[in-house]
């Protein structure tokens, strides 16, 4: 019976694992209070509040290549047409080019992304209660990595207990199915986890995921732009320009 050691360390990371992930998905419930908002959302809002900072700058880059002030070629290469930003996010787009007005499409959009007018947009959709707190949101990532090194952890103990377990086919199957329990529990928060993930943005408030299911049923005559805000790049339909931005 030396296995069950092993099992009690199996369930007690599980355990610590799972709690840990349960308060910090209850403290991102709580954590933002309810804003009663009468306010449509702008593209750029959308895009932050549906992808964070980098579906802001693919949001930009495609707006000035609908413009025509932007080509992107399907290499992954921008060029610019017209070099004066209408807003800071184009301007900020703009910065990023070298000097022959030519850079691959990726370096324009992490320099976008980390420049400071996403950082206005951040703060002002921060102070209206619409986006989850960035402490928030790194605890529920970090709760999730700690059940997913529980789940390896089970599968180590498992593998231990059947090593020093005696070579009993009757022992072995007790010893697989008391330890398919907790390797159960962490399968199923990875898997309820993943569920929300692609139900809800990780960077909008409950208050903000209101206000973007609110501007995907306004939206009667679909815009492109505003699909590509709210689902990201796969909702580009343009193959080149699918290929432009990946």
């Amino acid at each position: 019976m030396f296995w069950v050691l092993f099992l009690l360390l199996a369930w007690a990371g599980v355990l610590m694992a799972c709690v840990r992930l349960l308060r910090a998905t209850t403290e991102a419930a709580g954590s933002v209070e309810s804003f009663v908002v009468e306010h449509r959302l702008s593209l750029y809002e959308a895009a932050y509040l549906a992808g964070g900072p980098d579906r802001v700058a693919v949001v930009t880059l495609l707006s000035m290549e609908r413009g025509r002030r932007l080509l992107l070629a399907h290499t992954g290469w921008a060029t610019v047409v017209d070099p004066v930003g209408r807003d800071p996010h184009e301007r900020a787009l703009l910065e990023a080019f070298g000097p022959q007005g030519q850079s691959p499409v990726r370096e324009l959009r992490t320099a976008a992304a980390g420049h400071e007018a996403v950082r206005v947009l951040a703060d002002r959709l921060g102070a209206a209660g619409l986006t989850v707190p960035d402490g928030v949101r790194g605890d529920l990532a970090e709760g999730l990595r700690a059940v997913r090194r529980a789940t390896w952890l089970v599968l180590a103990m498992a593998a231990a207990s059947l090593a020093a377990a005696p070579s009993e086919r009757g022992t072995a199957v007790t010893v697989l199915w008391w330890f398919s329990l907790p390797l159960l529990l962490t399968l199923s928060c990875q898997a309820v986890a993943r569920f929300e993930g692609h139900r809800h943005s990780p960077w909008a408030s409950p208050s903000g995921r209101r206000l973007l299911l609110e501007l995907q049923r306004e939206d009667v005559t679909p815009d492109p732009l505003t699909a590509v805000a709210v689902h990201g790049v796969r909702a580009v339909t343009d193959p080149g320009l699918r290929a432009a931005l990946a």
